[in-house]
């Protein structure tokens, strides 16, 4: 782990850490405006990811994001549709707008604990099915052995199948134990290939975290300094209210820059968040999706 921190000449500094979430804690109300919280909105993967989730229950939500200009014509759709990955055949056929991704989770989500070929033959799968993203989980059972080689490599056979598919790692920073792994597997991810780097399935507790966050995104930072690829950040889990939004969005503005505040590079992976966002932009209680 220290070496992957060392390649980067970077530590996580908790004093340096602590500032910057107080600088966007204190910051947060300048970001309280209709244009951020619209610009939000265009952000999130719209998320189904539920063992009661059935195929009617899918078209249908892909329907509300098929009818979202024409039912709110001054916001954004979403970036994407985020679904189980044999769901991505029914919402790439449901699907009407164009500028909307379809996403899977896949890999043996939540857990990535399956054989390897197992996992790789699903990710192939769901992007055989339609899926234009993958959202996979790092191997935590070799990450947390210290086998950092073998979960490089789980990750760059998948993005070797995936070409041109965009792929997302999910770290679960959640149950990573300190600052410093969250780095570790920062780098190790986008290294092996991770379009986006995202903080965690929403499965476990805790989530998405803003200290998880200030260190991904810095991270993100310090690789496109040393390699010049601009890797994205997704922030998932536990996201209900829209200062949870704001707050994601004025980290990677602190951090990144205006350059990352688009849908390339920087998304919100929830389920309850929208109909949160619109109700704040209407001023009424909004039940959309």
């Amino acid at each position: 782990m220290k070496q992957i921190l060392e390649k980067y000449g970077y530590a996580p500094d908790m004093e340096a850490i602590d500032r910057i979430l107080t600088l966007v804690q204190n910051n947060l109300g300048s970001y309280e405006s209709a244009e951020n919280l619209a610009a939000c909105m265009g952000l999130i993967d719209l998320t189904s990811l539920n063992s009661t989730d059935t195929e009617a229950k899918i078209a249908g939500m892909t329907q509300k994001v098929n009818g979202v200009k024409s039912s709110f014509p001054e916001y954004p759709a979403p970036a994407a549709i985020c679904v189980y990955p044999n769901f991505a055949e029914c919402v790439k056929k449901n699907l009407t707008l164009h500028n909307v991704k379809v996403a899977a989770v896949a890999g043996a989500f939540p857990h990535s604990q399956s054989f390897d070929r197992v996992k790789q033959l699903e990710c192939k799968m769901a992007a055989e099915s339609g899926a234009d993203e993958i959202d996979i989980v790092l191997p935590l059972h070799l990450f947390l052995a210290g086998e950092y080689a073998e979960t490089a490599e789980r990750i760059r056979e998948i993005k070797e199948i995936l070409q041109e598919k965009k792929l997302k790692v999910i770290l679960e920073t959640g149950v990573l134990a300190s600052p410093t792994a969250i780095a570790a597997a920062s780098f190790l991810a986008m290294e092996a290939g991770a379009d986006f780097i995202k903080t965690s399935t929403g499965k476990l507790e805790p989530a998405a975290t803003p200290m998880a966050a200030i260190i991904m995104c810095d991270a993100i930072k310090r690789y496109y300094i040393q390699c010049g690829r601009k890797v994205g950040f997704k922030a998932a889990g536990g996201m209900t209210a829209t200062k949870d939004a704001l707050c994601y969005y004025s980290i990677v503005d602190t951090i990144l820059g205006k350059e990352w505040l688009n849908k390339e590079y920087f998304r919100l992976g929830t389920s309850r968040l929208a109909n949160a966002i619109l109700s704040e932009l209407e001023k009424k209680t909004v039940n959309y999706y």
